[in-house]
């Protein structure tokens, strides 16, 4: 009798271990499916700033048919607009002269009638400067050295001033922040369409930041952009 009891007690013992990890594994894959609820989105942060380096190409050309008078042309042009560059108040520091590149146009075969000059030079005096409010005013006054004879050479892409802006690492705190905050306001949008509750970051990537010009006409104000993907679990 004593053995039939202990084995049903016995049995008893198994059938409740059983539940009970039955019921354990049971609660186990439910959270695990509760992890496996999430969603993914993206936030997005936009900032403008001022560029705080502008560097200024000042390309000019003189033509002659003596090499010697070619040679006092330009030099006399070079020192014109670097004078006029000191009155802008701009440094020695912050100017550089390029060696000139000459032609000479019959060595390279030129036959043209209309060519009235056998020699042609090209150099570019460079502004290289941390204000960039200073060159802006000085490029509304270069004009003035017209007046001196020197002709410009304005072939685009290599005379334009070009603005760019360095100090990324600022503002990178901030817009990582802002970009994170609108990440949360859009999954929050999502939780409560979707009658859940947003919980906590299982995963975050944050995107290249991007520098470009607000506009053609304002190239010395820069949108810096970053675009984070954040993935929140969701629960009911």
């Amino acid at each position: 009798m004593k053995t039939m009891v202990a084995a049903a007690l016995l049995g008893l013992g198994i059938f409740a271990g059983l539940l009970g990890l039955g019921y354990q594994a049971s609660t186990s894959i439910m959270a695990t499916k509760m992890l496996d609820r999430s969603v993914t989105v993206k936030g997005l942060a936009q900032m403008e700033v001022n560029a705080n380096i502008a560097i200024w190409p000042i390309p000019f050309t003189a033509v002659d048919n003596n090499l010697n008078q070619l040679y006092q042309s330009v030099s006399h042009s070079s020192a014109t607009i670097i004078a006029f560059l000191k009155e802008q108040g701009f440094s020695d520091d912050e100017i550089t002269q390029a060696m000139p590149a000459i032609d000479d146009r019959q060595a390279q075969g030129y036959s043209d009638p209309n060519v009235r000059f056998r020699y042609s030079a090209k150099t570019t005096i460079s502004v290289y400067s941390n204000d960039v409010d200073k060159v802006r005013r000085a490029q509304q006054q270069i004009l003035q050295l017209l007046q001196h004879g020197i002709s410009f050479a304005t072939d685009g892409y290599n005379s334009r001033v070009q603005y760019l802006y360095t100090q990324l690492n600022d503002v990178k705190p901030e817009m990582i922040q802002l970009a994170t905050q609108n990440a949360r306001e859009v999954a929050e949008k999502f939780a409560k369409d979707s009658q859940s509750q947003l919980g906590k970051i299982k995963q975050a990537s944050q995107g290249q930041f991007s520098i470009s010009d607000r506009d053609s006409n304002s190239p010395h104000i820069k949108q810096i952009r970053v675009v984070s993907t954040i993935t929140y679990y969701l629960s009911d």
